[in-house]
């Protein structure tokens, strides 16, 4: 009777635990349909990636140049204390958070690396000429910010470049959804003859012109060959709308933590240094020292990650600094002060 009474009690709890998990799981089956929905929607169509992976819900389509350039969702089978939701920069791929988010999730996070409109694709010309582009990507850090919710009790918003500038924007516009603000590289200041030009009027005619039929078959898979002028321009509008909220006075007390290179001649470094000393929470800067040469997309990009990205080196003729990726070699620390942040808040 007794081996009969332990057996039952193991069954019963084996169909309680099995019973807890599917629910689980049909919770985040439901996360995962609206992710798949998204970009659905907005590619067409979507297939099976070649090799999926453990622990991750990536949405792969033959509109994409290849699997890395996929969106995805690094999770843990249920929600999470804490759920990071990251974006990508300009003319690159959720690939650039791909040691970032892998990080992140080790640390027992839910991670959600989205796609931008206009990222990844096989054919983008239309989309880098689009007048609503900047609002297309801002819906996009509202639809992934909404899902996700039942992801985990506490979420963490930010970006690599222009995907930072958005989740500023986002963060001035929502202060109460996030719990802080991660930003590498945060595009929140360029060039000042950029930011200049982008004012002058006929310029988004000339930046069309200049761009002609956009390309995005290059050296690099998980990169478009070059930045679009247009889409730059549309970056500019989000910088400034980041800028109209500070001088508005728009309360910001949110922790931050920012990693940004003193060499980074993209995104000029005083962009996050004002925001910095704008909010009225507490900032942790991991700022790379200019002898390191750590070029503004390199930042993101560990060894391992380089490897990943074979980028095709043949026939390369004189190479132009920051032309051809490298590894941070600070990148390590970078991620363990980022893991030291997301523990203390």
């Amino acid at each position: 009777m007794q081996s009969l009474s332990a057996t039952l009690l193991l069954g019963f709890t084996l169909a309680c635990s099995l019973f807890s998990s599917g629910v689980m799981t049909q919770t985040l089956d439901s996360t995962f349909d609206q992710f798949a929905t998204i970009y659905q929607q907005e590619l067409g169509t979507t297939q099976g990636c070649d090799e999926p992976r453990l622990l991750e819900f990536a949405v792969c389509s033959s509109a994409l140049r290849n699997d890395g350039n996929a969106p995805y969702i690094l999770h843990h089978g249920k929600p999470t204390a804490k759920v990071i939701v990251l974006f990508h920069g300009l003319s690159d791929s959720p690939f650039f958070l791909r040691s970032i988010a892998e990080a992140f999730h080790a640390e027992g996070h839910n991670v959600v690396v989205a796609l931008l409109p206009g990222h990844g694709l096989v054919d983008a010309d239309a989309d880098m000429q689009d007048p609503e582009l900047a609002n297309r990507w801002r819906k996009r850090v509202s639809e992934i910010s909404e899902l996700a919710t039942s992801l985990g009790d506490n979420k963490y918003i930010g970006g690599f470049s222009t995907g930072g500038a958005l989740a500023t924007e986002y963060v001035l516009m929502h202060p109460a959804e996030y719990k802080g603000l991660l930003l590498f590289s945060g595009a929140l200041r360029l060039d000042p003859t950029v930011e200049t030009l982008a004012n002058v009027w006929g310029m988004r005619w000339v930046a069309k012109l200049m761009d002609g039929d956009y390309q995005t078959d290059g050296r690099n898979p998980v990169k478009y060959p070059k930045v679009s002028t247009y889409a730059a321009l549309q970056l500019v509008d989000v910088i400034s709308s980041v800028r109209e909220k500070i001088e508005q006075k728009v309360g910001l007390n949110i922790p931050i933590f920012v990693a940004h290179s003193q060499a980074d001649l993209t995104t000029m470094i005083q962009g996050v240094q004002d925001l910095m000393a704008y909010n009225q929470g507490r900032n942790h800067f991991f700022e790379i020292p200019l002898n390191k040469n750590v070029c503004h997309a390199d930042l993101v990009i560990s060894e391992s990650q380089l490897q990943d990205m074979h980028y095709d080196m043949n026939n390369l003729a004189e190479v132009e600094p920051c032309s051809v990726p490298q590894a941070n070699p600070l990148h390590t620390a970078m991620l363990a002060a980022a893991i030291s942040y997301l523990k203390e808040y």
